[in-house]
């Protein structure tokens, strides 16, 4: 699996997402696969984005709110700070875009539902060309679905639509 974009945005993987009274489904290889991808991308000297989500259970700075440690985070990557579920909502995440002249993203990341979904069609509308690695996101079992059910039917939306799998 190659590399068609410009950039690699990780949207959410934190401790506090990974780990809320469950392990999101399937973490261990999702959080493999994101790696795989992020050095992917470190070897063609492409950047990366790390996203991560505040609100009152991931304070900015505690235990919950950093990123997994098993994420390898560089000091040369890009950190955007959101308080909504679209990555590009009051944050600097579309500056950086311009700045670094992006025109087509890959996505990986939590929860498939509500973050990725949001900023995965906000991007489309915005006119990127979005690309993922098909399970490079995750949630978990809710009261209409299994995690396993919830990633499967946004992919299937997701498909063609608002990204390209790779």
């Amino acid at each position: 699996m190659g590399i068609r974009a410009d950039v690699l945005i990780v949207i959410d993987l934190q401790n506090g997402v990974c780990y809320n009274k469950e392990h999101l489904f399937g973490l261990e290889q999702l959080l493999a696969k994101a790696n795989e991808r992020i050095s992917l991308y470190r070897k063609l000297q492409k950047p990366i984005i790390f996203v991560q989500h505040g609100d009152e259970d991931l304070v900015p700075g505690e235990r919950d709110w950093a990123i997994h440690a098993e994420l390898d985070v560089q000091a040369q990557d890009f950190l955007v700070n959101k308080l909504h579920a679209n990555s590009f909502y009051k944050t600097n995440l579309k500056e950086i875009l311009d700045h670094l002249n992006v025109q087509r993203i890959e996505f990986c990341g939590a929860q498939t539902e509500y973050c990725m979904d949001a900023t995965i069609k906000f991007a489309h509308g915005l006119g990127y060309e979005n690309f993922m690695v098909k399970h490079a996101t995750s949630t978990l079992n809710n009261s209409f679905m299994s995690a396993q059910e919830t990633i499967n039917f946004y992919e299937n939306i997701w498909n063609h639509r608002y990204l390209e799998f790779i």
